[in-house]
């Protein structure tokens, strides 16, 4: 791989931690100071929301800035928000913690820019291996940053403040890593910058529909059972939180470990087996879920949503550049991430309602018309066509 994927893996493994450890400490932060008890969900939230209203305009300066100059930016302002809620937590603010949510929120919307950044940086046969290689970085952002509070906590009088510190100093590094690592490629807008596509004419394309569908069903499916799991496991069916722990660990480490392969597997498969397989990895999830509400079954079903996500996700991806042309880079992307990261605020905020509305059982089978309708558009889908139609 070249030395800029190298780059761009140990930036988003630094920069990424910002959202397992919001995931893992926002609660517990501000459980103390929070307005009520059903206020403390909300910094994850809008962490995700600031995320799905930041991908689109994140897409748009890289075009007209370069992603280079975008990167740095986002990563200084990475540094300001981790200082942000570090202070918030000291002042006991509740919504200056929920600002700083946002902003990381926006920050991490121009890190998912990484992965279009690796697979520009080689050849169009080798942009499935550079996608995959970017979401192996995720496994050291899922450990390193709930680590953060573990390292900091002696810090500071209370046990978090510390951890938004070494946060700062990892988007500072990312920095580093990049200022001297990363070179641009060529302008993500191509000559035109901002593209001569329109977006309806996008959305009229159907396999941008499956590029962008497929990553927005993966987030969609994984945000609903994910979220409502530690709720079922723990507080429903009383499993201790070691063994909840355990099932959501793993089911992290199932999202990013075939990584490792996903790359290869999409090019000795190609893109439409690799998403149909996903969605197989998804309707076995339920299966089992419905199936049983054991602990193994809680444990293979959300190993298989982990394993169909990451099948999902590097092959959308990777589909993606061929969906579309150069001077259209900048509105595609944008949409892309604007349909992936809305879904999955739409998930984050609904999963909880749906599971004390109609119980797990319900939440699971709400998945599978979504995973049928992808499993149909992509069915439906010829690929040599749309490849005529764009060349």
């Amino acid at each position: 791989m070249p030395a800029n994927v190298r780059t761009l893996f140990f930036a988003q493994a630094f920069a990424m931690c910002a959202t397992p450890l919001m995931i893992f400490s926002a609660a517990l932060a501000t459980h103390g100071f929070a307005p009520s008890q059903e206020w403390t969900t909300l910094p994850v939230a809008v962490l995700v929301i600031g995320m799905a209203m930041s991908v689109y305009p994140a897409a748009h300066l890289a075009a007209r800035w370069g992603r280079k100059r975008l990167f740095l930016t986002a990563m200084l302002c990475g540094v300001c928000f981790s200082m942000l809620a570090m202070w918030s937590l000291v002042q006991a603010s509740f919504w200056l913690f929920v600002l700083a949510s946002g902003g990381l929120g926006a920050v991490g919307a121009v890190s998912q820019q990484f992965r279009f950044a690796a697979m520009e940086s080689v050849q169009a046969q080798q942009r499935p291996l550079a996608a995959s290689r970017i979401l192996v970085a995720g496994l050291v952002s899922a450990w390193l940053g709930p680590e953060l509070v573990i390292f900091g906590q002696h810090w500071f009088s209370g046990v978090f403040e510390g951890a938004f510190v070494l946060l700062g100093g990892l988007f500072l590094l990312a920095f580093f890593i990049l200022s001297i690592g990363y070179q641009n490629t060529r302008n993500p807008g191509g000559k035109s910058g901002s593209g001569s596509g329109s977006i309806k004419e996008l959305l009229e394309r159907r396999g941008f529909l499956v590029a962008a569908f497929s990553g927005a069903v993966a987030y969609c499916v994984m945000g609903l059972i994910m979220t409502a799991t530690p709720i079922s496991m723990n507080q429903i069916n009383e499993f201790s939180l070691t063994q909840t722990k355990w099932v959501i660990q793993s089911h992290i480490m199932a999202m990013f470990i075939p990584s490792l392969f996903a790359g290869w597997l999409v090019q000795r498969l190609g893109h439409k087996r690799m998403i149909v397989l996903g969605l197989a990895a998804y309707l076995f999830c339920v299966v089992l879920g419905v199936m049983d509400q054991s602990f193994m079954h809680y444990w293979w079903a959300l190993v298989l949503l982990g394993v169909g996500w990451n099948f999902l996700f590097v092959a959308g991806t990777s589909l993606l550049p061929d969906m579309h042309s150069e001077s259209e880079t900048a509105k595609a992307q944008g949409l892309n991430d604007f349909l992936i990261f809305g879904c999955q605020s739409v998930a984050a905020l609904t999963s909880g309602l749906l599971l004390h509305a109609i119980g797990w059982v319900g939440l699971l089978l709400v998945t599978v018309p979504l995973c049928v309708a992808m499993l149909g558009l992509v069915l439906s889908w010829n690929q040599k066509i749309s490849d005529t139609e764009l060349a």
